[in-house]
């Protein structure tokens, strides 16, 4: 499980120099054995042949004062890819159709890089734990923003049975109950919508003594008045609802 731990430690700082003190530190926190500094040795020296077997360049796991850098070089690495393909530096403009079509082909390509909670069998440790946390964040924002596009593109039946099954294991987020909410009402259920509003209000209130934001609310005004916007189409596009 260590040397898991380690080459995910070393992955996710590839490039930089990761000190034998902070590895330490981060394989065994405050309990390391006299011993640790040698058995981080040992698994380095493992690393390496790994490394070696896979098809790595000699010299990928590289000892560099005061620790280890792995260089990754042109073998790539699936986070590095999801990051590129998930940016939004210069996002496409939310009437620019062609550019929200590749913008949502793009999180396509990312959200099919993941397989699953992120170091999900490394959260012992405490520094993987919390990136695994951030992982699992940035690949909900980009499967959020995904079908946010595809709500903006029309295709609000073809998202209806993802956005369910997101809405049952997310039921505090408010994005998702949201576009849940809108999908519905474009499908002609406007009930199921006001219904998927109030629990998730029950839901916020029960657990954390607060009310949806503003957008929900907004969102939830349009619906029960049956305003027309929420079905409006401007050069091909709905608006965007939350």
């Amino acid at each position: 499980m260590k040397q898991r731990a380690l080459l995910a430690l070393l992955v996710s700082k590839h490039g930089q120099c990761l000190s034998v003190a902070d590895l330490v530190d981060c394989l065994w926190g405050g309990e390391a054995p006299p011993t640790a500094r040698a058995a981080l040795q040992v698994y380095i020296s493992k690393l390496r042949k790994h490394l070696a077997g896979a098809g790595f360049a000699s010299g990928s796991l590289s000892t560099s004062l005061p620790g280890y850098v792995l260089h990754l070089g042109d073998n790539g690495f699936d986070l590095d890819e999801f990051l590129r393909l998930t940016q939004r530096k210069g996002a496409p403009h939310p009437e620019d159709r062609p550019g929200l079509e590749r913008e949502a082909q793009n999180l396509q390509r990312a959200l099919a890089l993941w397989r699953g909670p992120a170091l999900v069998d490394l959260r012992d440790v405490p520094s993987l734990r919390e990136l695994g946390i951030v992982l699992d964040e940035a690949w909900m924002s980009a499967y959020e923003r995904k079908l946010e596009i595809d709500l903006l593109l029309g295709r609000e039946l073809m998202v209806l049975s993802d956005l369910r099954r997101l809405a049952l294991q997310y039921p505090k987020r408010e994005k998702i109950q949201g576009l849940l909410m809108t999908a519905l009402y474009r499908n002609g259920r406007a009930a199921e919508a006001l219904s998927t509003y109030h629990g998730l209000r029950q839901t916020l209130v029960e657990h954390l003594g607060m009310d949806p934001g503003q957008r929900l609310n907004k969102l939830h005004h349009a619906i029960l008045n049956r305003e027309s916007w929420l079905e409006e189409r401007k050069n091909g596009l709905f608006a965007s609802v939350v």
